[in-house]
């Protein structure tokens, strides 16, 4: 404002502004506390969440990203840590939790060398070379795998799962896993490709978890629309039509004038010609099995149970398109059009009682493309979790078929990494030395935060792993064993994790630090007056500035 002059006013009344330190200060909060939210749940040893929401419903699970979505963030700077497990659980199904409590410790590390005079660009620069680096380095100290070594894509899957609610299971459900995923496979030249979409995860409440099988076609959750269907086909010959066996509407709006009651028969049997000229083409085409995205007529109906096809209707767009991958038929939208090419094969197509519902099974497929697992257990939490459980493994055994590589678990691989940047750090020199000697100690959380969720000193686990990492006779494949609190060889044991989920956790948590650390200014404008639909005050209980 300049003396003696009226003050110039910016920024709208009730606007919130944070500036300088304090606006560091307030993010990093934020995110940290994000950081702690799951913290708890990593590793073995790693406990669960109650998540209860407005309607009283209930999730329990250890899963990072579950609970970052279930939980409603507040803070602009905890959404971005958020943004970071969304980015891990897209990209690599596994590996939310080590890549939001990593963001989380660079940004407390920064903050200490911020207290210390060392500027934010400085930091942040420091990090991204640190992390440039990390990558090389991960890469040099992965090893190779081949997608017919079934045994250590078990062992992946088999990691994925260990701490979770599937570990009593693992065995079993790793079974499961890895023969989906290479049912499903790829051959892209050299390389195999993984669609996770094509491995579907049916759920039905009743029975236990030993009772969850693979499927190699679709379950539908549906029956025949028709009691004289018949419920089971084998050698099935399948169509598949999105468009409706029923007499359209017109797009404009008519009227039919009937003047003689004889009319009226001549234009129920028209309709009925209709019809059974679209069933009659089905016909033509020998498949004993229909499967509709839309409805089916009473009359329709009729006609298809008459001549012995099973009939679905309603079928989800998700399922008919799988229900093509598997049986290797096409999806048709215009009835004129089928013919005997569209038609798909399954072995056997069943109507199963599961529980208290009827399900439709179309199995033994020949070279499915799309396979289902039907998961059991005995509470539906248990079978939600069990479903999050087997979309990680699902993700990680995809990830190695496609690429091929793979670090050691249990810490073994980021105790590696932090000594590697210790020694790459004076190299660089400068203020960015400090920043790659934080991001060095910020990467050793993960076996510190298994150590602590093991009950386990962590200044002594992390001294043990060093020191096995370092002494003569060195073993960069030594982790820590949170059951028995030794130092072991994480090799032997066969506790293995791609190289893709350290890769994206290490990028995405350095992005999301650098981003946030260069904020100096929060401008937010004012918030709608009122209480919230709950009638709370919107600020669910916490202080200002956090989540």
């Amino acid at each position: 404002m300049i003396p003696g002059n009226a003050p110039v006013v910016i920024l709208k009344e009730g606007t919130k502004r944070d500036s300088g330190r304090k606006a560091t200060q307030n993010n990093i909060a934020a995110a940290k506390a994000i950081a702690e939210a799951v913290r708890s749940t990593l590793g073995p040893k790693g406990m669960d969440k109650m998540l209860v929401d407005s309607m009283g419903d209930v999730v329990i699970t250890n899963d990072g990203v579950t609970i970052l979505k279930e939980i409603e963030v507040e803070h602009p700077a905890a959404k971005m840590v958020v943004e970071v497990a969304k980015t891990q659980d897209s990209e690599c199904g596994d590996g939310t939790t080590t890549a939001v409590i990593l963001a989380g410790e660079l940004l407390k590390n920064a903050e200490e060398l911020m207290e210390k005079g060392v500027h934010p660009t400085a930091i942040s620069n420091g990090y991204r070379r640190a992390s440039v680096e990390s990558l090389k380095l991960l890469d040099k100290i992965s090893r190779p795998v081949k997608s017919s070594d079934v045994s250590t894509l078990k062992s992946i899957a088999i990691t994925s799962m260990t701490g979770k609610s599937s570990e009593a299971n693992a065995d079993f459900l790793a079974d499961l896993t890895v023969k989906s995923v290479k049912l499903v496979a790829k051959g892209r030249g050299s390389k195999s490709e993984v669609d996770r979409d094509d491995i579907k995860i049916q759920k039905k409440q009743g029975g236990s978890i030993a009772d969850t099988e693979l499927v190699s076609g679709i379950i539908l959750d549906k029956e025949p629309v028709h009691s004289g269907m018949p419920r089971e086909v084998s050698k099935a010959k399948v169509a598949l039509i999105d468009t409706s066996l029923e007499i359209k509407k017109t797009e404009i709006e008519s009227k039919i004038q009937i003047n003689d009651p004889s009319q009226i028969q001549a234009f129920l049997d028209q309709e009925e010609a209709t019809i059974k000229k679209m069933v009659d083409k089905i016909n033509k085409t020998k498949a004993n099995v229909l499967i509709c995205q839309k409805g089916i007529d009473d009359l329709a109906q009729h006609y298809l149970a008459k001549n012995g096809i099973m009939a679905i209707r309603r079928a989800k767009k998700s399922d008919i398109e799988a229900l093509a991958k598997a049986t290797g038929g096409r999806v048709v939208s215009n009835l004129d059009a089928i013919g005997k090419d569209d038609i798909g094969f399954a072995g056997l197509v069943e109507v199963r009682k599961i529980g208290d519902d009827d399900m439709t099974f179309v199995t033994e497929c020949k070279n499915p493309k799309a396979v289902s697992i039907l998961v059991r257990g005995g509470s539906e939490h248990v079978i939600d979790e069990i479903d999050r459980n087997l979309d990680d493994a699902i993700g990680v055994v995809s990830l190695v078929v496609r690429d091929g590589k793979i670090v050691t678990g249990g810490g073994a691989a980021e105790i590696e990494l932090a000594l590697k940047l210790r020694k790459f750090a004076p190299r660089v020199g400068g203020r960015e030395q400090m920043a790659i000697e934080s991001f060095a100690q910020a990467i050793e959380v993960v076996p510190s935060t298994l150590a602590e969720n093991a009950g386990l000193d962590v200044i002594d686990t992390l001294m043990g792993l060093r020191k096995s990492h370092t002494q003569k006779g060195r073993n960069p494949h030594a982790g820590l064993d949170a059951y028995s609190g030794k130092v072991v060889n994480m090799k032997s044991r066969n506790v293995v994790e791609p190289l893709r989920v350290k890769t994206q956790a290490l990028s995405s948590a350095t992005d999301v630090a650098t981003m946030i650390l260069r904020i100096d200014d929060v401008i937010a404008s004012k918030q709608p007056e009122g209480p919230e639909p709950d009638g709370s005050d919107g600020m669910g209980g916490m202080p200002p500035g956090m989540m």
